[in-house]
């Protein structure tokens, strides 16, 4: 299992060849598939030329391509993405979906996404969990749910079930404790 977030957790001051290396030794992948499986997903996320630069100099985009890379390099069966594609330029984000897809089909690994992209989950889902304040609301196909609502597209779907005001958003745990913090040093 691999979960990827939303933020990165890539090591800046290490390349992307040692981030490749040191993420194949935590997941113990065998020393003679090492360098095989590192050039076959820098090539696949298109870093291969980068692999010796510091990722520190990497575009946003170029991270996230890097993480994704190395979240599968130790061939899990099951993938937790959260908002895999944030921040990423079409090109990549198709090639990203082409590949899980393929991914999926050939050894039937098991991918959780989540994501605000309606039209993504749409094209890309086999089965689909609208949630609404962190409970599931409704599940299905992006079909079934468009017929049950009688809408034209997953996003009019998600709206009809889910509201169309702006929604408050909950503050972090993190964002309440700074608040406990300074009510403390007051």
């Amino acid at each position: 299992m691999v979960l990827f977030f939303q933020d990165p957790s890539l090591d800046d001051e290490l390349t992307a060849m040692e981030n490749m290396e040191f993420h194949a030794v935590l997941y113990k992948i065998p020393g003679k598939e090492i360098k095989t499986r590192i050039e076959s997903f820098l090539n696949f996320v298109e870093l291969w030329d980068r692999r010796n630069d510091l990722v520190k100099t990497f575009s946003g985009g170029m991270k996230r391509r890097l993480e994704i890379a190395r979240g599968l390099l130790h061939k899990p069966e099951i993938l937790f993405l959260d908002e895999p594609t944030q921040g990423l330029d079409p090109q990549t984000r198709n090639k990203i979906w082409e590949y899980l897809q393929n991914l999926n089909k050939e050894t039937k690994i098991t991918v959780f996404f989540t994501t605000h992209y309606m039209e993504e989950a749409e094209q890309v889902a086999q089965k689909i969990a609208i949630m609404d304040h962190g409970k599931i609301i409704e599940t299905g196909t992006a079909t079934k749910l468009m017929e049950q609502t009688q809408t034209k597209s997953l996003e009019e779907a998600f709206l009809k079930l889910t509201g169309t005001a702006i929604r408050d958003e909950e503050a972090s745990g993190v964002d309440k404790l700074r608040a406990h913090a300074r009510r403390w040093r007051r």
